[in-house]
């Protein structure tokens, strides 16, 4: 059958279309929003990816304090004991220990639940920020929030691995001054729930942020991992 020349030229239209959206297309920003999930699914994908790094990082951690709290008793090791104290800007051993005792995992796992969306942020896709840590370096990766506070561009770090993030959420916890009275108690208790009292600083939530890592913390079970 042969096309009359109307014919052709609506041919010729329709393949220019087709070619015009998919070259388009193909340029277009691919969306990095994850599948839909159920919360069961959800959270089993949270505990697959975080729990492990937060093991990790806590068991490394526990290592490092008994070796140091071994050193101080014994007085061996002096030069590790100042250079450790250099890096977490205190000046006596018991500040040390108590920067380096790290805190009970289910808090750690409480605190990501909540600051990442069960690992579902975009802070977490994009930069495996877990934590919600802001940076003020603008020397160091990292990425902008889609939200400005005021004029300003709200800035959270950019991490090359979930541990690392993991490892700098402790590090945070252990040197901030507005943390000093929870590592003061954890010298004192393991309790979740006492300590979850004292970060109040985390959240601009205030004291309401310490009552949602209670709820958590008891409705998933997560002091189990303690």
């Amino acid at each position: 059958m042969k096309l009359t020349s109307v014919q052709l030229k609506m041919v010729m239209a329709l393949i220019l279309a087709v070619l015009f959206f998919a070259v388009t297309y193909s340029y277009l920003p691919k969306s990095s929003e994850l599948p839909e999930m159920t919360v069961l699914e959800k959270k089993a994908r949270f505990k697959t990816l975080i729990v492990p790094a937060i093991n990790d990082v806590h068991a490394e951690l526990m290592v490092q304090y008994q070796s140091v709290l071994l050193s101080i008793k014994s007085a061996s090791d002096t030069n590790e004991i100042e250079t450790l104290k250099l890096e977490y800007e205190v000046s006596s051993n018991e500040a040390l220990l108590m920067a380096l005792k790290p805190h009970p995992k289910s808090v750690a796992i409480a605190q990501a639940a909540i600051e990442s969306g069960w690992a579902t942020s975009r802070f977490f896709n994009d930069a495996y920020n877990i934590f919600g840590v802001w940076s003020f370096n603008e020397d160091e990766p990292r990425i902008s929030a889609l939200k400005q506070r005021g004029d300003k561009t709200i800035w959270l770090r950019k991490y090359p691995s979930v541990k690392a993030s993991v490892s700098d959420y402790y590090h945070t916890l252990g040197t901030s001054d507005a943390f000093e009275q929870f590592r003061q108690l954890k010298m004192q208790t393991e309790d979740p729930f006492a300590l979850v009292k004292k970060l109040n600083r985390y959240s601009e939530k205030g004291a309401e942020y310490g009552q949602e890592l209670t709820s958590i913390i008891k409705f998933n079970h997560f002091d189990d991992y303690d």
